[in-house]
């Protein structure tokens, strides 16, 4: 059996983006037991230069909402990237989750040869749908996602493998 490109974008998405919502529900949790800020959290970063938390919610949804649009040949829609809270994270995510949601299997399956048209570091570059889809927006999203969950995990917030990946 064969996996489609529907598939392999739109559920990986949108079931990551789930447990990415359980991960924040925790932070903010242990945020207001501990009596703090929601910004020390958001603003955490593994390394100096590393992007902070918030950033990584931030890519991590563009890049579910920007690969789905693309796949489909739409017009990838803009957010302001203006979340200072953990409610405005949740937001975020929801919205994401709503958006991936209106693309239908049929606009995406069949795009592995379309040609994706992105600019990265500035630069111009072109991928075929398969390409970009398993070689550059997966990888990027699971990137983002990961460094957010370790972000939390390294500053206190009581996560753990089961609220990364969910249940099966």
């Amino acid at each position: 059996m064969t996996i489609s490109m529907y598939q392999a974008s739109a559920p990986a998405f949108t079931r990551m983006l789930m447990q990415l919502k359980v991960i924040v529900d925790k932070a903010a949790a242990t945020a207001a037991a501990k009596k703090v800020d929601d910004s020390v959290y958001l603003t955490a970063r593994l390394y100096p230069d590393m992007l902070p938390m918030g950033r990584q919610i931030h890519i991590a949804c563009d890049f579910a909402k920007g690969c789905c649009a693309r796949l489909a040949g739409l017009e990838v829609p803009k957010y302001e990237d203006n979340e200072v809270t953990f409610a405005d994270f949740q937001a975020r995510i929801d919205k994401t989750i709503a958006y991936v949601a209106t693309i239908s299997a049929a606009q995406i399956d069949g795009q592995e040869d379309r040609d994706i048209n992105i600019t990265i570091a500035g630069k111009p570059v072109t991928f075929k749908g398969q390409s970009y889809l398993v070689h550059f927006a997966l990888p990027n999203f699971y990137f983002h996602l990961t460094t957010a969950y370790a972000i939390l995990r390294h500053n206190g917030v009581d996560i753990g493998k089961g609220d990364f990946l969910g249940g099966r």
